[in-house]
């Protein structure tokens, strides 16, 4: 019986996919050539065309997209609402620009190639769609996912996920039998679609939180974890059955989830599920590149790969230099995205379904798909031959690793140079990183020891001792970095004492709800002496400046009190103002409340005096 069920279940495949990837893997990073294009061998050399154990890669491939779709999910927990929100010029402006010009030229450069206009069409639009897997894997690999230029890029795939929908609609619209598909009909598939992202939207604003909030208090690790898997594969599958992609229903749910106190659990448990798929992911398109098709129309594909890779690259170049980008940025940005992706086979197998496309111009343009992912890697090795990253010049400056201060400083500017100035006097032993060279030059010239390393990455953090260190002071300048790292700290080093440099009043809010230590706005006790130096200025007696000031500052703190409970407009009413009719307010509030002590007083006040009847 144990026999025959062993015998049910053939290992083989699986053993053999995985030491394809634990080989190839490993010998093309070590060559340079990326962890990408190494799942990519490893696919082509067990699939069909290679040593055969794998004979049906469409199956796997099915299964594999759900490493896409973690992967989406883990982008959406770094994307905040706020942060989301912030891009919402790249995404519709920027996003939409590139998809329009890029779709149009691929369009003109298929009926070219000789393709009959409505295959041209299909064709253009789903080479148009970049592939996900492959820029989001490059960027991760770099750690340039929040960088400007990375931030670009993701609001073009964003946009590129969510056009996938109206382009479905589009098939079904210029397809030979589209006259069956009644208006009603397309009105009835948009309106289910919208219900799903309101649905979606509200379970994860008023359910998600609870209920993981009730299984953390069950104390079972698993549970969590079949929890966070539960998440991801509903919310895919929610949007999957009302005709939206998958991964836009993973991201959508990471963004919702994204401010929850569980988020970094979420992202742990997740991660090695997401690891894993997303590399069987790009096993299953070396699997499934198909030899034959390939060997019978190669002068076709080859063209076809050349012109729409050339045609792409140009468009979202030109546009990136239109938009002023730099020359860099923009021919980084062009090399890679000049692929097609994985959302074109969904495009593509629509198109067969209804008509569109027979099974040889489906098979001939998968292929030319896949063989531009194939290339991408390649592309990007020879464009970081031919223009080398500029990498900071490190002479002189040592690296963070292994340091071990009682208190660590991240940021070395204007205001942490002054806030190590008590603990150096009180010989706390100090460690400081930052990521500008030249600061780091000029700091030593003044005897400062200060190491190269960026705070917001946390291998970083763990290098420059943050495990060790009693309390960990961000001097950063840029709010958005000072929160990343404050995240860090308090999701890996919970008992460290986290002090944090805020911006303004927002981001001092910002912090609070991060749950740092102690927060202070850079610029609020400057101000406060500054104000009291005017009031001296103009004859105010140095007491009653102090006493002022005092005041103030107390007002100050209760309005922020009232803010963390009530909102960033509450507490208003605690400002001194200059417009409108004067509040004269007591300096100090009265311990008691006032009384008359005669009746024409108590008239006057409104109140019974002490010593009326």
């Amino acid at each position: 019986m144990a026999g025959e069920a062993a015998q049910g279940f053939d290992l083989l495949p699986v053993v053999g996919i995985l030491a394809a990837g634990v080989i190839a893997v490993p010998i093309f990073k070590r060559l340079g050539m990326g962890s990408v294009l190494g799942y990519l061998a490893a696919g082509l050399a067990i699939g069909p065309f290679g040593f055969g154990l794998i004979t049906h890669p469409d199956t796997i491939l099915h299964t594999a997209e759900l490493g896409v779709v973690m992967f989406l999910f883990i982008i959406g927990l770094e994307m905040q609402p706020r942060r989301l929100w912030s891009l919402r010029k790249q995404i519709f402006g920027l996003g939409v620009l590139q998809v329009a010009t890029c779709a149009a030229l691929m369009t003109g450069a298929g009926i070219l190639m000789g393709l009959p206009s409505t295959v041209a069409l299909i064709a253009g639009l789903g080479f148009v769609l970049t592939s996900t897997a492959i820029v989001f894997q490059v960027l991760e690999e770099r750690g340039e996912i929040a960088s400007p230029a990375g931030q670009k890029m993701v609001s073009v795939l964003l946009l590129e996920d969510l056009a996938i929908v109206p382009l479905l609609a589009l098939v079904t619209f210029i397809a030979p039998q589209a006259e069956t598909v009644t208006l009603g009909q397309r009105f009835v598939d948009i309106a289910i679609a919208l219900g799903a992202l309101v649905g979606l939207i509200l379970v994860g604003r008023f359910l998600l939180n609870p209920l993981f909030r009730i299984l953390a208090n069950a104390h079972a690790r698993e549970v969590m974890t079949a929890a966070a898997l539960l998440v991801v594969l509903g919310a895919a599958l929610a949007m999957n059955m009302s005709g939206l992609s998958m991964a836009m229903g993973a991201f959508l749910a990471g963004v919702l989830l994204s401010e929850s106190t569980f988020r970094h659990q979420l992202e742990a448990d997740i991660e090695p599920f997401r690891g894993i798929l997303l590399g069987l992911f790009f096993i299953a398109v070396g699997m499934s590149l198909d030899l034959g098709v390939i060997a019978n129309n190669y002068p076709f594909i080859i063209m076809a790969v050349i012109a729409y890779m050339a045609v792409k690259f140009a468009g979202i170049y030109a546009i990136a230099r239109l938009l002023r980008s730099s020359h860099a940025e923009a021919l980084e940005r062009s090399v890679l995205m000049a692929q097609g992706g994985e959302f074109a086979f969904v495009l593509f197998s629509a198109a067969l379904g209804v008509g569109i496309l027979d099974a040889e111009m489906n098979a001939i343009l998968t292929a030319t798909v896949i063989v531009s992912m194939v290339l991408t890697p390649i592309a990007i090795i020879g464009m970081n031959r031919i223009m080398p990253r500029q990498a900071p010049d490190l002479d002189g400056v040592d690296v963070a690793d292994g340091l071990a201060g009682t208190v660590l400083i991240i940021g070395f500017g204007r205001f942490s140079q002054i806030v190590s100035q008590p603990l150096l006097a009180r010989g706390v032993d100090v460690a400081i990183i930052d990521s500008d060279v030249e600061m780091i030059k000029a700091a030593g010239n003044f005897g400062f020891k200060v190491y190269y390393g960026d705070g917001t990455r946390p291998e970083i953090l763990h290098a420059a001792g943050a495990g060790s260190a009693t309390a960990i002071l961000v001097c950063v300048d840029k709010p958005g970095a000072a929160n990343l790292i404050a995240e860090h700290v308090k999701a890996e080093y919970p008992l460290a004492k986290l002090y944090v440099r805020a911006f303004d009043r927002e981001h001092a809010l910002e912090l609070v709800r991060l749950g740092v230590d102690y927060q202070v706005r850079e610029t609020l006790e400057s101000a406060l002496l500054f104000g009291a130096e005017a009031l001296m200025a103009l004859g105010v007696d140095a007491d009653e400046a102090a006493e002022i000031v005092a005041d103030v500052r107390q007002r100050d703190a209760e309005r922020f009190e009232m803010q963390i409970a009530g909102g960033f407009m509450a507490g208003a009413d605690r400002l001194q103002s200059n417009s409108g009719a004067p509040k004269p307010t007591p300096l100090t509030k009265p311990r008691r409340q006032s009384s008359g002590l005669n009746p024409e007083a108590e008239k006057i006040i409104g109140v019974k005096g002490e010593g009326a009847a």
